[in-house]
């Protein structure tokens, strides 16, 4: 059983009731007087005193009030993003009780940061399969529709084929694209093929558009992965390479996907301009974080090699995670 120490209130409370009984006990036993008008020596006597009573006061009072400091700056440390950062309780006074109770304030934000983030995510995920839908059902039959026309008036209209092929490469160049995006919004490779062969159709079309040379490394053999997992890597991955295209300024991306200790591992790396100093924790990394966190996995970002930046997310093969409910 741990040893029962005084509350803060009277530990202060004694320090000072201390240095006050202490300045009796001299004024009694010693022949130490104050006359009107003081002296010379009696003036010094009362400022040694004085300057005695507020640093043995300052000194006291700091080693009572400093756990508490301490505590703030550890409090500031904390971020729901990367769990498990507990302050590790060393006294049973009145900051021993704030410690813990803020141990369990951390461990209800993170859980319901957990749940809010994971109905967000699936909220995210529905409506990008409906925005999918209506790209590849309405948008994508309507181009359709507009080529087919085309190709009928260039047969009764021969004079005006020039123009008219120009006209249906555009419409194709605009299909294609409403494919690509709708693809890239609800990736029906991923639920088909697996993980390494959306990966691949994302890392192919990705150097295709964004004009940048990517290698691929993934390991013929990985374990099993939950959908959930998967499409979690597949979302950071295609994070990657969405901030790659906007930041970069890279030439030549690598990207691989290997086995762990029980776990699967992803790393992107680029040789861009990097972060040029602390990385900035905006929206997309912000979102890669959380995704990681609800599959538990971990991701970790760093300075590449090639001196660009370099992903690395482990997830693990065989923890079950609650699916995200996506229509």
């Amino acid at each position: 059983m741990p040893p029962t120490r005084l509350p803060l209130y009277w530990r202060v409370f004694a320090v000072n009731v201390s240095l006050l009984t202490v300045i009796a006990v001299l004024l009694i036993v010693t022949p130490v007087t104050i006359s009107f008008p003081i002296g010379l020596t009696e003036a010094i006597v009362v400022v040694i005193g004085l300057l005695v009573t507020i640093v043995v006061n300052a000194v006291l009072l700091r080693r009572a009030f400093a756990p508490l400091g301490h505590l703030a700056k550890r409090m500031e440390m904390v971020d729901l993003l990367r769990p498990g950062q507990r302050l590790q309780v060393l006294r049973h006074d009145e900051v021993g009780r704030v410690v813990v109770a803020f141990n369990r304030m951390i461990d209800r934000l993170e859980q319901e940061r957990q749940e809010s983030a994971r109905r967000v995510l699936a909220a995210q995920e529905a409506e990008r399969v409906g925005i999918a839908r209506d790209l590849h059902d309405e948008v994508g039959q309507v181009l359709t529709g507009v080529l087919l026309q085309l190709n009928s008036i260039a047969e009764t209209a021969p004079e005006h084929r020039a123009d008219l092929d120009e006209a249906r490469q555009s419409v194709r160049r605009a299909l294609d694209e409403v494919r690509r995006i709708s693809s890239e919004l609800r990736p029906e490779m991923l639920e088909h093929l697996g993980l390494v062969s959306a990966l691949t159709e994302l890392a192919t079309t990705f150097a295709r558009v964004a004009g940048v040379r990517v290698d691929r490394d993934f390991a013929t053999s990985l374990p099993k992965l939950a959908p959930e997992v998967e499409l979690a890597v597949y979302r950071i991955a295609q994070e990657s390479f969405t901030n790659i295209a906007r930041h970069a300024e890279a030439t030549r991306v690598r990207i691989t996907l290997n086995s762990g200790h029980e776990s699967v591992v992803l790393g992107v790396a680029d040789d861009g301009r990097g972060f040029g100093g602390a990385p900035v924790e905006h929206g997309g990394i912000r979102s890669m974080r959380e995704r990681a966190l609800l599959v538990g996995g971990a991701l970790a970002i760093k300075d590449a090699p090639d001196g660009g930046v370099e992903i690395r997310l482990e997830v693990p093969a065989t923890e079950v995670v609650p699916a995200l409910e996506v229509s």
